[in-house]
């Protein structure tokens, strides 16, 4: 990832202004520690720090079209840069950098060429023809981007908050899908799929079409110039991540640079969960295995780096973000730039386990709707600041723009969770990747239950970050939380303590507006409560609070001595057999 920065038509064009958005920009070095560029024309200011992933030796930024008159600045990678430069054959590339694309479809289409691009992007295009630009965000909002207004009428963007909170008046995210036009001086939607309107949708279940959309997505996410590996937590979604890649890594430029054996890494406190899982999965897929160990202390002595980096105070995202953080430093360490993440599968499909509770097809599409909406608020924040504080790019194939629409198109009575029909959450994809006559995955981690991130780092992590606001937020101080905070007010001392933290740093009633609920649990609150009224009492986010509750509707269908054994194995053979075809009932073994 890179650190983008740009300061549109502000009043003052002196030299002290082109030191001060330098000053801003040096706030974003974590982001890109390779190179820095600053581009000033006029009145507006285009810096940017940049990570280099490809064409390191030339793509440095800003970029230009021929002459010079279209300026950009970008944060992300374009993966299908390639086939745009073969539309464009009157167009002179000076670099083999995969964001200059978007200097020449600009020249070519105006401003209606953003869905053109494959990818995940933010980006500040200044069109010095007319002085006008626009600014973007990719579909799902996997790159951060915030977009601010100060007082002398210049418009500001920024890859993080801390590049524009101290300049402007007003400041809010960058909203993913959409364009900002200075013609217009509003922001459009560019990003209209159908699955966006939460209309119900039909396509019957193909388990091949999906598995080819997914192994699609994660072999894109191969083209890089540098050393790169996967996040491994033993779960679903990496273990899949990183099966695909490691089937598909021999004979790619990556592998003839970097060789073929693929780097996995994982985290957790000694003997946690996550370790476990990822090193039986690392060993079947014979990845070269990192496992990094934390304390609970380190991770306590972390958390204030973390949340000036992740620039959150929601529970959930400070939890799981401090391990990654952690992660993320040793990764680099060991000169390796890019990772690959299994972030977004739990939305698509509905993998968190309070969709256990959903009532029908038509609320359970709806949720996982609005989850997606929601991610770049959560998720795809935590991944993409916690790793980009060390100069880490991670890439996350499950948010595939085609993949999204493939996964999204299906009849979501597919996704339903049934175990009377031996169907647990997340059955469609384990299903696509079930292949008898060569496995992805054994079976026993295919169809492994879901283990929240931080909790599969080590239950005693959740419970020590408990402890040690417990010694710094009183009763007293929880009494008046409501006076004091009056916007997504604590409701635990854990969320008191870290928005004492968010609130130094970010002190702005603009950045307290950026984080929505900061005492969120694990699924969105109203929808839970609504399907079982249970969880209107749950004040933990922590996934531990439902995983009796989905454990005991599997049990209702088993014997008891298999519900307190093996559950995995019960479901499996609880399947009939059947034939694969695109209606086939559940149970199917799918080979390709």
């Amino acid at each position: 990832m890179c650190g983008i920065l740009a300061v549109l038509g502000c009043s003052d064009d002196c030299q002290a202004k082109r030191v001060r958005v330098l000053e801003l920009s040096r706030r974003l070095k974590h982001r890109g520690p390779d190179w820095s560029g600053l581009y000033q024309y006029g009145d507006c200011y285009l810096a940017h720090q940049r990570l280099a992933i490809i064409d390191p030796a030339s793509g440095d930024q800003p970029l230009f079209n021929e002459d010079e008159k279209i300026v950009v600045t970008v944060n992300g990678e374009i993966y299908n840069h390639e086939k745009i430069r073969s539309t464009l054959p009157n167009h002179i590339f000076r670099t083999g950098s995969d964001c200059e694309v978007i200097a020449h479809l600009y020249e070519e289409h105006g401003e209606n060429f953003v869905d053109m691009l494959d990818g995940m992007f933010s980006f500040v295009l200044l069109d010095t023809r007319d002085n006008s630009f626009i600014a973007a965000r990719d579909a799902i909002g996997i790159t951060s981007l915030y977009i601010g207004w100060a007082l002398d009428g210049s418009v500001w963007v920024s890859s993080e908050l801390k590049g524009l909170n101290d300049e402007c008046e007003h400041f809010e995210a960058f909203p993913p899908g959409h364009l900002y036009s200075s013609k217009t001086g509003s922001l459009i939607r560019w990003y209209n799929p159908p699955w966006f309107s939460e209309a119900i949708p039909s396509t019957p279940y193909d388990p091949l079409v999906l598995r080819h959309a997914f192994e699609n997505a994660v072999i894109k996410r191969l083209m890089t110039d540098v050393p790169f590996g996967v996040l491994l937590s033993g779960g679903l979604d990496s273990s899949l991540v990183a099966s695909i890649t490691a089937r598909h890594l021999a004979g790619t430029k990556a592998a003839k640079q970097w060789g073929a054996q693929l780097h996995s890494f994982c985290v957790g406190l000694e003997g946690s969960p996550d370790l476990i899982a990822a090193k039986e999965v690392a060993d079947y897929l014979g990845t070269l295995h990192h496992e990094f160990h934390f304390t609970v202390q380190d991770g306590i002595d972390a958390i204030e780096d973390v949340i000036y980096h992740i620039e959150t105070y929601d529970v959930t995202t400070i939890r799981a973000s401090t391990p990654m953080f952690l992660m993320s430093r040793k990764i680099k360490s060991l000169g390796v730039k890019m990772v690959i993440s299994g972030e977004g599968s739990d939305e698509i499909f509905g993998g968190y386990l309070y969709f256990h509770k959903a009532p029908n097809k038509e609320e359970f599409h709806r949720e996982t709707c609005r989850k997606i909406k929601a991610l770049h608020q959560y998720d795809c924040l935590r991944a993409n600041k916690s790793t980009s504080a060390w100069g880490l790019e991670a890439r996350v194939p499950f948010l595939d723009k085609e993949f999204v629409n493939v996964a999204m198109s299906i009849d979501p009575e597919w996704k339903m969770i049934k175990p009377e029909q031996g169907r647990m959450e997340k059955w469609i994809l384990r299903r696509a990747f079930d292949d008898e006559e060569r496995p992805y995955l054994p079976k026993h981690i295919l169809y492994r239950q879901k283990e929240q991130f931080s909790d599969g780092v080590g239950y005693s992590w959740i419970d020590g970050l408990k402890a040690h606001a417990e010694k710094h937020v009183t009763d007293k101080m929880m009494l008046h939380a409501g006076h004091i905070y009056t916007h997504n007010t604590p409701r635990t001392k854990e969320a008191y303590y870290y928005r004492m933290i968010f609130d130094r740093f970010f002190p702005q009633n603009s950045a307290t507006l950026t984080v929505p609920g900061g005492a969120s649990i694990a699924c969105s609150t109203a929808t839970a409560v609504e399907w079982d009224e249970s969880w209107s009492k749950n004040l933990d986010p922590s996934g531990r609070a439902a995983i009796g509750v989905h454990n005991s509707a599997y049990e209702k269908h088993l014997t008891p001595s298999v519900a307190s054994g093996d559950l995995t194995s019960k479901i499996m053979d609880s399947s009939p057999p059947l034939v694969m075809g695109v209606n086939a009932p559940p149970g199917l073994i799918i080979r390709g």
